[in-house]
């Protein structure tokens, strides 16, 4: 479904188990940024309706995401610490086409959130499949199933807004630089991407 070329070596689940506490910290501030990344797109494109529409509910649902993070690390004693760099998403950032007007920046941007989403959504089917602890594998398979749908909602704002072929023919750009950028990064058990 997702499309993903390069999947997650089924031993970061491993890696990530022995730091859950960082993994906790990164995907709070993961939600915060996706909340965040919502609000801006709504902002810079409040005459494109069905985008305001879409993306509103998810704003709300991205920041409940961090609450409910933020609470399970109250559980667990951990402090959300100081926001970190994501070289996962700057790699992504830095392949967005710029110029080419205000569709084109659209475009890329939808797309990149698609994959962000995707690729949470991979990541955390992992964990909700291979944790040991049980309540993290039903705290991981919610998230699952929510990244799922936000990745399906990117790629439908990106079909509405643009022609098919060329949403089809960006997306597998974007599907072949990913996998190349996760290549040449080394798996971290303290980050969610």
């Amino acid at each position: 479904m997702l499309g993903l070329k390069l999947p997650t070596d089924p031993r970061w689940v491993n890696i990530a188990e022995k730091s859950i506490g960082e993994i906790l910290i990164d995907h709070a501030f993961c939600e915060q940024k996706a909340a965040s990344t919502c609000i801006s797109l709504i902002v810079q494109y409040a005459d494109r309706a069905e985008l305001v529409q879409a993306l509103s509910p998810i704003v709300a649902e991205e920041w409940g995401h961090f609450r409910k993070v933020l609470k399970e690390m109250d559980v667990r004693g951990i402090r959300l610490d100081k926001k970190r760099r994501d070289d996962y998403v700057q790699g992504l950032l830095a392949f967005q086409r710029k110029g080419g007007g205000e569709d084109c920046v659209l475009l890329e941007k939808l797309l990149t959130c698609a994959l962000i989403e995707a690729r949470s959504c991979e990541r955390f089917r992992q964990l909700s499949l291979e944790c040991s602890e049980p309540a993290l594998r039903s705290f991981y398979h919610e998230f699952m199933v929510s990244e799922a749908g936000h990745y399906r909602l990117f790629m439908d704002l990106a079909g509405r807004y643009f022609p098919r072929d060329e949403v089809r023919s960006r997306w597998q750009e974007y599907l072949d630089y990913e996998a190349e950028l996760l290549a040449g990064m080394e798996y971290r058990g303290d980050r969610v991407h």
